[in-house]
């Protein structure tokens, strides 16, 4: 895992805005992205698929709900590793006996296709590995391909991990895949799950239910006198580590980047001033409601990811500078 990749340690977090974490290290929820088709295929008649699904493999599954207009739904599965590697293995094959004319066909082959899990941005370098040894070691067990998203999802801090191939390697994939998330779940708490529908504009401000506040200004108005009911009740602590090289551009100029970030969540946002271990990290502690915190996080880890593309593009124009 590179090394300004923040670790986010949680506190009383809700199941909604992070990657539900392990049963002694047993149960593994694994998330799709599905075509509204192959949603339906998944459930069958009256759920006759689906319920046929959760026998056989022992697992919990479902699909997300329909969002008028929106051509995409999420598939999660939990169980045991090697149940959520077969349910998605069986999956993969009712997909392409339902459409053998979409999968790549091979003549020498089993028919090929592809799924496409949603993993936690924090939880990408589990997968991939250093120098990506792990996502090839994986391909050449498994014999399956995969394709890593370099982009968060939008309003979200998961990316797309594709998985092509027959239905046999796509399960084994995702059983090394499952192995991998589970040794690091812990990485993954605070992850900001990705809905389908979300952030048709990249601001986020009016296009999503989740979002209807996310001026957060709305939550600072003054209570009325005598109106008990006023501040939130249900608010929660976050905290997340931060490298402290990339502090500062959250913070911004005198301040500016972490203020606005405050106000568009609506969420209260310390900032220790002393790392807090020998990893040289900085502790950030996010106070506010679920959907607060929820916003603040994704703007936080947009931030970190803004950030590090510059330095990317500055390093690439120093390289081609003393090339020339």
């Amino acid at each position: 895992m590179p090394s300004d990749a923040p670790v986010s340690r949680d506190n009383d977090s809700p199941p909604q805005s992070r990657s539900p974490s392990p049963v002694g290290n047993e149960t593994l929820t694994l998330r799709a992205l599905v075509s509204t088709k192959d949603a339906g295929v998944i459930i069958g008649k009256a759920g006759k698929n689906v319920a046929e699904l959760r026998e056989q493999t022992g697992v919990k599954a479902g699909v997300s709900k329909v969002i008028p207009g929106v051509h995409e739904r999420v598939l999660t599965v939990t169980g045991s590793v090697e149940g959520v590697a077969k349910a998605y293995a069986l999956i993969v094959s009712q997909l392409v006996s339902a459409s053998p004319s979409s999968p790549v066909m091979s003549p020498t082959s089993s028919p090929t296709t592809a799924i496409r899990l949603l993993i936690s941005h924090n939880l990408m370098g589990s997968v991939i590995g250093r120098n990506g040894l792990k996502i090839k070691a994986i391909q050449d067990s498994s014999g399956a391909r995969m394709v890593a998203s370099k982009d968060m999802l939008p309003q979200s801090t998961e990316r797309i991990v594709e998985v092509q191939g027959s239905s046999d390697s796509i399960g084994r994939a995702i059983e090394e895949i499952g192995r991998c998330l589970l040794e690091d779940w812990e990485r993954g708490v605070g992850t900001v799950l990705f809905h389908p529908g979300a952030g048709d504009e990249r601001s986020g401000r009016r296009t999503h239910p989740t979002n209807r506040r996310s001026n957060g200004d709305v939550r600072r108005t003054s209570p009325s006198p005598g109106s008990p009911s006023s501040p939130p009740t249900n608010l929660r602590t976050q905290n997340i580590s931060i490298p402290s090289d990339m502090v500062g551009c959250i913070i911004g100029r005198n301040g500016t980047k972490i203020t606005e970030i405050r106000r568009l969540s609506g969420s209260k946002i310390s900032i220790a001033k002393e790392p807090h271990d020998e990893t040289g990290e900085r502790m950030f502690t996010i106070v506010g409601t679920p959907e607060a915190n929820e916003k603040a996080l994704f703007l936080l880890y947009n931030q970190l990811e803004s950030e590090k593309e510059r330095r990317v593009g500055r390093d690439q124009q120093q390289q081609e500078e003393l090339q020339d």
